[in-house]
């Protein structure tokens, strides 16, 4: 049984890319075992909530499972889960359930100067050894590439990810005439009407991303799409993701994970989530840039393969504790 005697939370401003915020939570029980958590963008309202009541949540209290520690942080049930699964030599894929020991990414690209340079990005991945792409659109940048993309690549598996940024079906529907796969993320998470209006008149699959089975509930009864987003860093827990995972299992969804983002952990923890069994599409975590990992080895694809690791407990990665102290900007110890 579990029984934190110290924590340490951080707070770390990623050097590279859009200089992103994660907040990372260790947590070392009495015999010295350690679990550690990722929250991607938390925000300052998560910290102070940390600092005020973390302690008292955890320290020298005993707990039997992730479940029963009632903290509603992402990076708090994540420790937790690495914690648990580390004393008990498991891996954290095979505690929640996964099956996969391999899963196969899609590589994300975002728009560039002209079609022609895209076209180029593409058959540089394609030749990496990626047989999946999923490009960023948005109005105003959607038709021409993706008609190029196409014709370039006849048989190229292919989805787009809209960004929330559309707001009428037009430009959607005709892009279904190239072989979409997945359009992702086309309208505001709110607006399930007109999600389902486009799943209506398209051939692709509408994928939505949602932070709670409540929200996935309210797609499922509208048949507004056929795919689910699934972003474990927006679940409160691991036991959420899964439970959203199992009601669009079975209710014929596809599932794709997605999580670029963060120093390393979050990235982790979405590969384990990836290795369920409903999670049929290819896994989204190769989002650059891969120095902000403080991860060893770090999450990332090779030849378009993503390695689920299942010799090692707990998220599986170590974590270079000497960087992440260079990297923090704030940090409490309890």
């Amino acid at each position: 049984m579990p029984r934190v005697r110290e924590l340490e939370v951080f707070r770390l401003v990623l050097p590279y890319g859009r200089r992103s915020e994660s907040l990372l939570v260790k947590l070392t029980d009495h015999g010295g075992m350690t679990g550690w958590g990722e929250a991607t963008a938390p925000g300052g309202k998560t910290w102070s909530k940390l600092e005020e009541s973390l302690a008292a949540l955890l320290i020298g209290v005993d707990w039997e499972h992730p479940d029963t520690v009632p903290s509603g942080d992402p990076a708090v049930d994540m420790a937790c889960w690495d914690l648990w699964t580390r004393m008990r030599g498991v891996p954290l894929a095979e505690a929640i359930g996964g099956t996969r020991t391999s899963l196969m990414a899609t590589v994300r690209l975002a728009p560039d100067a002209s079609v022609e340079s895209l076209v180029a990005r593409v058959n540089q991945q394609v030749c990496a050894g990626y047989g999946h792409v999923t490009l960023d659109i948005r109005p105003g940048w959607d038709v021409e590439p993706v008609r190029a993309v196409r014709q370039t690549y006849p048989a190229l598996p292919l989805a787009v990810d809209c960004g929330n940024a559309y707001t009428d079906l037009g430009q959607l529907v005709a892009l279904d005439s190239y072989g979409l796969g997945v359009i992702e993320r086309p309208f505001a998470t709110s607006d399930l009407y007109t999600h389902a209006a486009l799943q209506d008149q398209v051939a692709a699959s509408v994928a939505v991303e949602v932070g709670s089975t409540a929200e996935l509930d309210d797609y499922l009864a509208l048949r507004a799409a056929r795919v689910l987003l699934l972003r474990p860093a927006a679940f409160p827990s691991l036991s959420e993701v899964r439970r959203a995972h199992d009601r669009a299992a079975a209710a014929g969804w596809d599932i794709q994970c997605t999580g670029g983002q963060g120093a390393g952990l979050a990235r982790a923890a979405t590969v384990a989530v990836a290795s369920l069994p409903g999670c049929t599409l290819p896994c989204d975590v190769t989002q650059p840039p891969r120095q902000n990992q403080i991860v060893t080895p770090i999450v990332d694809a090779s030849a378009g393969m993503i390695a689920v690791p299942l010799t090692q407990s707990g998220l599986g990665h170590d974590i270079d504790e000497a960087r992440l102290r260079r990297l923090a900007k704030e940090s409490f110890h309890a």
